[in-house]
């Protein structure tokens, strides 16, 4: 195989607030993120053969974002530039409670204009996982080179993988945005999902129930719920296996540790399949990918901040 993952969405600049000038005004970091890129990058730091889809304006920010990637070992011949519409940029505004607030600018924003036209079949010939979010389902155009995109990877039998990312600003209604990710959800072999995304979408405050529900309408063979600092679960065949977070005392930034997590799935899912899981080695993937996440926590950004297998299995050595 040419790629271990190849994944499809959005490539954008996160802007996280990093103190305050000399005159008191807040200070903003620019951080190249965009949910399927932080998994490609986690990913690379597992020594995986990553490549991205996507599409960034012809300006400084979407030479930022190019030059990005490739330092961290994405492929980006398929990020493509738009010569009309500015890159996609987000602020992200930390809560009180830990929790963040999304400011988008993009109405519209270049990952946007990635058309059905630029998915060609030959994207896919030789890639073993194909991983997407739904920002890249919020608008028509988009969409439609998704769903192309989902057409093709179903053609070579890639195992599929979602992670939904919910941002209600960037949707016109929840109902919509319900529809859509439900619509994504029917293509998926592995799914990671939040906690508040299976409430949003099943009506469930019981997680378990939630999941129940998910899997009864769509035949996902494996589910990951993230909880958080509470840890996660998985849900395979007639299994149920729950792993407790790494607590972190000096949080910077929370941004990107979902990310984190799903890449590191997905790098197990490399290495051993999805076919022959027990109980022990989804607590071994869990194990890791909590540990990774909560790693990605203590720095700004996600694709530049992605813990090294060192890293990671130094902090579940010491917490054992």
């Amino acid at each position: 195989m040419k790629y271990d993952v190849i994944a499809l969405g959005e490539l954008l600049i996160d802007f996280t607030l990093n103190g305050n000038s000399t005159q008191g005004n807040p200070l903003f970091e620019a951080n190249p993120g965009g949910a399927p890129c932080n998994v490609l990058s986690m990913l690379s730091k597992l020594g995986k053969k990553t490549a991205f889809i996507g599409k960034v304006g012809e300006d400084q920010f979407g030479r930022i974002l190019r030059n990005t990637i490739e330092e961290v070992g994405i492929d980006s011949t398929y990020l493509l530039n738009d010569s009309e519409i500015p890159t996609t940029l987000a602020f992200v505004h930390n809560m009180p409670d830990g929790d963040r607030e999304f400011s988008f600018y993009r109405k519209p924003g270049a990952d946007m204009m990635l058309s059905a036209e630029d998915i060609k079949e030959d994207m896919f010939e030789e890639g073993k996982i194909f991983h997407f979010g739904t920002l890249s389902m919020t608008h028509d155009g988009v969409r439609k080179a998704t769903l192309k995109a989902l057409e093709y990877a179903q053609k070579k039998n890639m195992i599929i993988s979602l992670d939904p990312n919910l941002r209600e600003p960037l949707w016109d209604n929840l109902g919509n945005a319900k529809e859509k990710m439900l619509e994504a959800i029917s293509y998926c072999d592995v799914l990671k999902i939040s906690d508040n995304e299976i409430q949003f979408l099943t009506d469930e405050e019981d997680y378990d129930k939630g999941i129940a529900k998910l899997r009864k309408m769509y035949d996902i063979p494996l589910v990951c719920l993230t909880m958080g600092k509470d840890g996660s679960r998985a849900y395979y065949k007639d299994m149920r296996v729950e792993v407790k977070g790494f607590a972190q005392e000096n949080v910077i930034d929370t941004t990107g540790a979902g990310d984190t997590f799903c890449g590191s799935v997905l790098g197990y899912i490399c290495e051993h399949g999805i076919n022959d899981f027990d109980e022990e080695s989804l607590k071994e993937m869990l194990t890791f990918a909590n540990a990774a996440a909560s790693l990605v926590t203590l720095k700004r950004g996600a694709i530049k901040s992605m813990p090294n297998v060192e890293e990671v299995s130094k902090l579940i050595g010491t917490c054992r």
